[in-house]
C-alpha cells in the first residue's frame, strides 16, 4: 500500500512514523512535510489546501490512500476532491468538517443528537456578547466560531479580555465554563461504524501550572490512570455514536477521526469541542501505544470496512510527549534558529518534528511548536523521565517547554 499524508506538523510526523511501522505500507509520501518527516517519507512541495495539487500528486504517485492531517484542508474540501477521483481518503468531507470549522454548527449538532455539552450563545454583535457574558459569569469562555489553529479560545476571569477577544472575531460562541479534568478521545469512523483509541490528556496553556495563553498544545500523555472505569465506553455511547448518527441522518457521513475534547464534570463527561482531525500533540502519544497496524486501520475507515476489523490493540506501558516551542510562541514565534541535539540520545525516547526545515545543511526552526519529544516506559513516571532526559539534550536559542507535563499532580487528577 502506498500512502500520501497531507500536512507538515508533529501530528503528521507521528502519522508517517506509524505508517512506516506497518508492514503492509510499501511507501510513505508527505506533502509538504518537514525536516524530520523527510527522514522517513518522500516529501513533496504541495500546498495542503490546494485540492487540485493534492489530487494531481496522489494520481501521479498512484497512492492507495490519502491521509489528511490538518483541519484547514478538510474544511477546504480536499478530502472531497480526492474521493471524487476514486482514491480512498481518511478525512471527513467539507460538510462534515464543519464540526470543527464552525463551533456554532458543532453546538447545533450536539443539541440535535442529545450530546452532553455546556450551554452556549452564538454572538455576532457586541451587545450579544455582553449579554452572554452576564448570563454565564466568570470564568468566561469565548471561542472564535471559525478555525484558529487551536488558539481561538479565551478562558479568563478578566471581562475586558473576554470582550477584546470577541471584538477581534467576526462571530463567536460564548459558553458556560465546564469544570473538571480534560480528556481527549479519538474515534475512528467510516461513515457508519466507529472505534475508540485510548484517551489522552493534553496541556493547552503555555507555561507551568496552566499559566499563560492558550496554545495548540504543550504536551500530552497516555494512559490516564485516574480516569473512571468505563470512561471510553461512556463517551462512545453518549457522545461519538450519537454525533455520527446525527450527521448521517443529515446526509453527511463522517469518515475520518472525530476528536472529542471533554471535561469530566461532577455531572459526567461534557463536550468542550469537536475537532475533525487527530489532536496535536495527543496523537504523538496515542499512536506510539497503538499496536494495530495503522495503515490497514485508516484504509478500513476510508473504504467503509471498519466493522470487519479486529478489535484495536495497544501496547502496555505509557507515553509522554513534551513540546519544545520557539521563542515568543504563541504570539509571534521566532523562526530560522539552528537546532542541535536531535540525534538519538536516550533509549526509550525519540523526537518528532513539528515546525522544522532544512536550510544550508542544517535543521532550523520553522514554526511555533518546533519539536515533540516522546518518552516511553513501563509507566508514566518512567516515560516522563525519558522525555525530559531527551529534552535536556536539545539546544535551540530562546526555546522553552513546560516542565510539568504528566507530573504526579496531573496524573492523579480527580
Amino acid at each position: 500500500m502506498r500512502v500520501l499524508v497531507v500536512g507538515s506538523g508533529g501530528r503528521e510526523h507521528a502519522l508517517c512514523r506509524g505508517l512506516k511501522l506497518d508492514s503492509s505500507v510499501s511507501a510513505v509520501h508527505c506533502a509538504p512535510g518537514n525536516a524530520g518527516i523527510a527522514e522517513i517519507a518522500t516529501r513533496h512541495e504541495v500546498v495542503p489546501t490546494d485540492s487540485e495539487a493534492v489530487v494531481a500528486l496522489a494520481v501521479r504517485l498512484g497512492v492507495d490512500l490519502v491521509v489528511i492531517g490538518p483541519e484547514a484542508p478538510l474544511v477546504a474540501g480536499v478530502a472531497d476532491a480526492v474521493r471524487e477521483r476514486g482514491i480512498p481518503c481518511f478525512g471527513p468531507s467539507a460538510a462534515a468538517a464543519r464540526i470543527e470549522g464552525s463551533k456554532s454548527f458543532a453546538k447545533h449538532i450536539m443539541d440535535a443528537a442529545g450530546v452532553p455539552t455546556g450551554r452556549s450563545f452564538t454572538c455576532t454583535t457586541p451587545e450579544q456578547v455582553v449579554a452572554a457574558l452576564e448570563e454565564f459569569g466568570p470564568p468566561y469562555v469565548v471561542k472564535d466560531d471559525g478555525l484558529a489553529a487551536g488558539k481561538g479560545v479565551v478562558v479568563t476571569r478578566d471581562r475586558e479580555a473576554a470582550l477584546a477577544h470577541a471584538a477581534a472575531c467576526e462571530r463567536v460562541v460564548v459558553e458556560e465554563f465546564l469544570d473538571g479534568p480534560e480528556v481527549s478521545l479519538f474515534a475512528l469512523c467510516d461513515g457508519e461504524s466507529a472505534v475508540a483509541l485510548p484517551p489522552a490528556q493534553d496541556f493547552k496553556r503555555a507555561y507551568d501550572g496552566d499559566e499563560g495563553p492558550n496554545t495548540g498544545g504543550m504536551g500530552a500523555y497516555t494512559p490516564l490512570p485516574w480516569a473512571p472505569a468505563g470512561l471510553t465506553e461512556r463517551i462512545m455511547a453518549e457522545v461519538v455514536l450519537p454525533t455520527v448518527a446525527e450527521l448521517g441522518r443529515r446526509g453527511i457521513p463522517y469518515t475520518g477521526v472525530l476528536y472529542a475534547g471533554l471535561a469530566l464534570t461532577a455531572n459526567g463527561p461534557r463536550v468542550i469541542e469537536f475537532n475533525a482531525r487527530f489532536g496535536d500533540p495527543e496523537t504523538q502519544v496515542v499512536l506510539d501505544r497503538l499496536e494495530t497496524p495503522l495503515g490497514q486501520l485508516l484504509l478500513a475507515c476510508a473504504t467503509g470496512a471498519l466493522a470487519g476489523q479486529k478489535p484495536l490493540t495497544s501496547r502496555e506501558g505509557a507515553a509522554v510527549t513534551v513540546v519544545v516551542a520557539a521563542e515568543n510562541y504563541p504570539d509571534n514565534p521566532v523562526k530560522g534558529d539552528v537546532i542541535a541535539g536531535l540525534e538519538p540520545q536516550v533509549e526509550g525516547a525519540y523526537v518528532l518534528h513539528a515546525g522544522t526545515e532544512r536550510r544550508d545543511g542544517e535543521i532550523v526552526s520553522n514554526g511555533g511548536r518546533v519539536l515533540n519529544v516522546v518518552g516511553t516506559g513501563a509507566d508514566l513516571a518512567q516515560a516522563r523521565a525519558k522525555a525530559y532526559e531527551a529534552v535536556a539534550h536539545i539546544r535551540l536559542r530562546g526555546a522553552f517547554h513546560r516542565t510539568d507535563i504528566a507530573a504526579p499532580t496531573w496524573e492523579n487528577s480527580p
